[in-house]
């Protein structure tokens, strides 16, 4: 069966009408919200044209603004973020700096306390040695405290110039605490070629007595020193093949005037 449409319903909207709806269509899609005058019934079809065309253009506008403002605020945004990975950037670089301070002044403070201790040590050892060096009836006393003759006296070597030992050995570790056997005064405080750094001492009986291979000084010439001082630190200078203290016993302040030294010690009242 064929159906016909009524006459005056289910009529199609005039171009009018269509224009508008889509404009609000349109508008609500972009959340623009325009008025638009309903045109009377009986406009002209260049009416609507005109009516059209102005419309058109103020979407236009309004588009372009739109999207404009969404550039803008990307753009922002970007600028936002470069700037906030740039700051976080420098407060990295701050905690990196300020934790590799920290560490430096950790290792420093660290390095100063070990060296404190080591000092400390060598004092005490120092001390103690001290302690224990006894003076003799006569007033001397042992170069090293608690130490024994590791080399004796002419023993042969090819080590010596002379092709023996012109004194005595004591065993010492370096940094052992050295002392005038006897009063005296320094002659000589220094290098001593072979012996490494040396002391001299002219003791008040007339005889000297040399002290060789020292870490440290701790006399200089002309200084008046007395039994038991310590004038010096053992070590390891000069022609040597460990750490030990070389003592002469001297008639004369040069090399070549040597005496048996355990004899010198031992008439003076020294147990060597």
């Amino acid at each position: 069966m064929a159906f016909t449409r009524a006459t005056g319903k289910h009529r199609r909207p005039g171009r009018a009408a269509r224009t508008t709806r889509n404009i609000a269509g349109m508008a609500a899609a972009t959340g623009v919200v325009v008025s638009i005058a309903s045109p009377a019934l009986a406009a002209n079809e260049d009416s609507a044209a005109t009516t059209d065309a102005g419309l058109t253009r103020a979407l236009a506008d309004t588009g372009d603004r739109v999207a404009d403002n969404i550039v803008a605020q990307a753009d922002a945004q970007e600028e936002a973020a470069e700037v906030a990975a740039a700051r976080t950037q420098v407060e990295d670089a701050a905690v990196k700096s300020a934790e590799a301070a920290k560490k430096k002044a950790q290792e420093e403070r660290r390095k100063a306390a070990a060296e404190a201790a080591k000092k400390k040590a060598a004092k005490a050892r120092a001390s103690r040695s001290d302690a224990r060096t006894t003076l003799s009836p006569s007033g001397f006393v042992a170069p090293i405290a608690d130490s024994y003759v590791s080399t004796g006296y002419k023993a042969s070597s090819g080590l010596w110039s002379s092709g023996s030992h012109t004194g005595i050995d004591f065993h010492a570790a370096s940094g052992t605490a050295v002392h005038a056997v006897g009063a005296g005064t320094v002659v000589e405080a220094g290098w001593g070629g072979a012996y490494g750094n040396n002391i001299v001492l002219k003791m008040e009986d007339g005889t000297y007595t040399q002290y060789g291979h020292l870490s440290s000084i701790g006399v200089s010439v002309g200084q008046k020193v007395s039994a038991n001082q310590q004038i010096a630190l053992s070590g390891n200078t000069g022609n040597t093949t460990g750490p030990h203290l070389h003592f002469e016993a001297r008639t004369g302040p040069d090399y070549g005037s040597d005496i048996d030294p355990i004899a010198y010690l031992r008439s003076h009242g020294v147990s060597v």
